[in-house]
C-alpha cells in the first residue's frame, strides 16, 4: 500500500530527463511530423497537374519563410530519424546497450542531424545560387 502523496509507480516528475528518454520521444514526433511532410510533399507535386496556377500557389507557399521554415523542419526530422533509426537497429543486433555507447551515440545522433541540416540548406542555397 502506498504512504503519503507518493506516486504509485515510476511517474515522470521522478526522473530527470536523459538523452536516452528525449531521443526516443523525439523519434516518435519526428515519424509522426515526417508523415505530416508527405502529406505537404504530395500536395506540392499533386499542385503540377492541377494547372500553372495551383502549382504557382504551392511553389509560393514552399518559397515564402514559413514554407521555408516547414521545409527545415522537415529536413531537420528527415536526418534525426535517419540516424536514430540506424541506432535502433544497432540495437536490434545487440551493440550498443553499454551506458558510455548509449550516450556517444545519442550525441552521434544529435550532431549528425545538426550538421546534415545545416549542410543541405547550404547546398540548396548554393545550388540556387543564393550564395
Amino acid at each position: 500500500m502506498a504512504s503519503g502523496n507518493r506516486p504509485l509507480s515510476p511517474h515522470l516528475q521522478v526522473y530527470r530527463p536523459q538523452i536516452t528518454s528525449m531521443l526516443s520521444i523525439l523519434h516518435r514526433l519526428t515519424g509522426v511530423g515526417l508523415w505530416a511532410g508527405a502529406l505537404m510533399m504530395t500536395y506540392w507535386i499533386a499542385s503540377a497537374t492541377y494547372g500553372p496556377e495551383t502549382f504557382a500557389r504551392a511553389q509560393w507557399f514552399l518559397g515564402s519563410w514559413f514554407g521555408r521554415l516547414v521545409l527545415l523542419g522537415l529536413t531537420l526530422a528527415l536526418y534525426y530519424h535517419l540516424a536514430n533509426g540506424i541506432r535502433h537497429l544497432a540495437w536490434d543486433i545487440g551493440w550498443g546497450f553499454e551506458m558510455d555507447k548509449l550516450n556517444v551515440s545519442g550525441w552521434a545522433v544529435v550532431i549528425f542531424t545538426g550538421v546534415m541540416t545545416v549542410l543541405t540548406f547550404l547546398a540548396g542555397y548554393w545550388v540556387a545560387g543564393a550564395i
